[in-house]
């Protein structure tokens, strides 16, 4: 066949690609998969009502229906903010062990619903500050960190009959071969052999003390990189392990982001021999102004309209999804095509084989990292000789997108006519920004509802008592834990009008992963609000230092939440309040008196219009003619002045969108 292929090239006749199992197969396929967290990136999915919330699910998860997922990867929540939010621990304290916070749970049980043989994954951005002892570190008691991850991989099965397939280190931060080592053997001293190590989530660097450490290389099952930029170091090769993209994409869900993901999930395996590759992130159901907004497989971020958009990434998944399933192997007959692009081949060694094709230009297929050097593709036919077991197909069923930037509509993921093998041969004709899938498989869907409602801002008028007797999930609706967790709560202690409360919970900082705040808040709302006015009671329960805030116009969320500025009316449990410019408390507009105390029920209204503003404690004027230098417009928020125990009932918000 080569010296067929040479024969053609000499002549100036164009290439024949082989796609042939003769050899032997290459490395075997782990399957496509997402990421939900590092952090909160499916925040706003919970809070849809039906049936948009299963219509998302089911284009994230269900097979031959969408992306068709095989492998679905959750941050492990550790209590701090990790990018778009923070994700609550299953241990706030050494003696919490509660297993219903949060959605990743949910979530988990809804991708395995629709596809029981979905791949399970853990992994930690953070974790609560009592496991550091006082440190931000976990690693000092690799015993303690060891047995708080196996307690969420045992809580998962215990209480949502859920097994986990592998779990990380720590994301995108120091390994510790240590701690791999006592994760590994308490995984197996309690039975679960079965569950696989994925380290290091960074970049390749753990393959290097892999190969002189063979216990250590017993160990970790999957070695695991973030954005490799389709490549891998020897290293990790020369291993024998499985190679991951554990992390990638991480770009707008675009045409160019449809491009980027196209060009990765064939091109990590041709270049790097990576057998898997994960998206961050899922769905992009956060606000959009947190960081790195739109930047799921698809957008689901208003659940008050019911409003979603299926993006191409989706479709693109789906041209490797719906065709192969882990456990399937690549052919050692992969590579580049002469004109730019490059293909992939896959089969179940039972006789039936998928290949991708795809053909992104430089300009239209960059990730948001690496850098992509510069490279050219051009129109071209492609030939293919099918060979060893696939010698005598006759036609193969044919997939296909065309991704567009400009005012051409794009093609996605539309069957074509079946294309005829003759003697082997098929041709197929490429254009540029083209994906390709032709598979011996005929059960390819592109799944479909009714549009769903239009956009819709978020509601001018919000109110939330947050009397739920028995919440379904943990986090009151639309708000947005930045630092600290809020939960819902039962104030058994109050018989009155405050029974069921929102409190914010944790006591102790915790083990970050960014730079957290050193308060905690929660924001709510649209971002383009300028003109509000915030009511909420707060309820702040240490005595001496306590403090509690609601806020407006705030204009910062995420890993750099702690630079939020706004405008923070402040009160404290020694008697004084304060207006603040921003979250850290820095930018002093005014202070004086309030007579709050510790334990009590008190309610903080602030108003602000134009580029003024004035504040009510229980209902009477306290202070009046701040001038709101600083942001103009931004979430509104409520929070407390440290880590500490203050509950929150009756939060109503009323926006005027008119311009200041």
């Amino acid at each position: 066949m080569w010296l067929l292929w040479a024969l053609l090239c000499v002549q100036g006749v164009r290439a024949v690609y082989e796609l042939s199992d003769r050899g032997g197969w290459g490395r075997q396929f782990d399957g496509i998969g997402a990421v939900s967290g590092g952090g909160a990136t499916s925040r706003l999915l919970v809070n849809y009502a039906e049936p948009y919330r299963s219509q998302i699910l089911d284009y994230l998860f269900k097979p031959n229906f969408g992306a068709s997922l095989h492998i679905f990867k959750v941050e492990i929540g550790g209590d701090a903010q990790t990018t778009d939010g923070t994700e609550p621990s299953h241990m706030h304290y050494p003696d919490d062990q509660n297993y219903f916070r949060g959605y990743e749970w949910w979530l988990m049980k809804e991708a395995k619903k629709r596809n029981p043989d979905i791949k399970l994954v853990g992994l930690p951005w953070a974790f609560p500050g009592w496991i550091g002892y006082g440190k931000n570190w976990p690693y000092d008691f690799p015993d303690v960190t060891a047995y708080y991850v196996v307690s969420w991989i045992i809580g998962a099965k215990q209480y949502h009959d859920l097994d986990i397939d592998y779990v990380g280190i720590w994301n995108e931060r120091a390994f510790d071969v240590t701690y791999i080592k006592v994760l590994r053997e308490t995984l197996d001293r309690l039975g679960l052999h079965n569950i696989g190590i994925i380290a290091a989530d960074g970049n390749w660097e753990i393959a290097s003390e892999m190969v002189i450490d063979p216990y250590l290389y017993d160990a970790v099952q999957i070695i695991g990189a973030h954005y490799p930029g389709t490549l891998t170091v020897e290293d990790a090769i020369s291993t024998g392990k499985q190679l991951w993209a554990s992390e990638d994409y991480s770009t707008f869900n675009d045409e160019v982001g449809g491009g980027c993901w196209a060009r990765i999930l064939n091109q990590n395996y041709v270049n790097g021999n990576i057998t898997s590759t994960i998206s961050w992130n899922l769905v992009a159901s956060y606000y959009e102004q947190l960081p790195f907004g739109l930047e799921g497989l698809m957008t689901a971020k208003e659940p008050w309209s019911g409003n979603y958009i299926v993006s191409s990434p989706i479709w693109i998944t789906a041209h490797t999804t719906q065709f192969t399933q882990p456990g399937w192997y690549y052919l050692r007959t992969v590579g580049h095509l002469e004109n730019g692009g490059s293909y992939v081949a896959l089969t179940d060694r039972k006789g039936n084989i998928t290949i991708i094709i795809e053909t992104m230009s430089h300009d239209n297929s960059i990730c948001i990292r690496p850098p992509l050097p510069k490279f050219n593709v051009s129109a071209q036919n492609a030939t293919f000789k099918l060979d060893g077991s696939f010698n005598d197909l006759k036609s193969l069923q044919v997939w296909y997108s065309k991704l567009c930037t400009n005012a051409t509509k794009p093609a996605l993921f539309t069957k074509k006519s079946a294309i005829p093998v003759t003697g082997g041969l098929f041709t197929v004709e490429l254009g540029v920004d083209e994906v390709y899938t032709l598979t011996t498989l005929t059960t390819g869907q592109k799944g479909s509802y009714p549009k769903p409602p239009e956009s819709q801002p978020f509601p001018r008028k919000y109110m939330d008592d947050f009397n739920v007797r028995n919440p379904p999930f943990s986090e009151a609706p639309y708000f947005a834990d930045q630092s600290g967790v809020f939960e819902y709560f039962t104030n058994t202690s109050d018989p009155g009008e405050h029974v069921f409360t929102f409190r914010q919970v944790l006591t102790q900082r915790p083990i970050t992963w960014v730079s957290d705040a050193s308060q905690a808040i929660s924001v709510i709302g649209d971002y383009s609000w300028s003109n509000v006015i915030v009511t909420c009671d707060i309820y702040i329960e240490t005595p001496g230092t306590g403090s509690a805030f609601v806020a407006a116009r705030v204009n910062q969320g995420g890993s750099l939440s702690n630079l939020a500025k706004g405008i923070y009316f402040w009160v404290f449990v020694d008697g004084t309040y304060k207006v603040t410019g921003d979250l850290e408390g820095k930018i002093v507009l005014r202070k004086g008196l309030a007579g709050v105390r510790a334990r009590q029920w008190h309610t903080l209204t602030l108003h602000i219009k134009g580029f003024s503003a004035y504040g009510l404690l229980n209902g009477n004027p306290l202070w009046t003619g701040v001038l709101t230098l600083g942001p103009v417009h931004g979430w509104t928020a409520i929070g407390t002045g440290s880590f500490e125990f203050v509950q929150f009932d009756n939060f109503m918000v009323e926006a005027d969108v008119a311009d200041p």
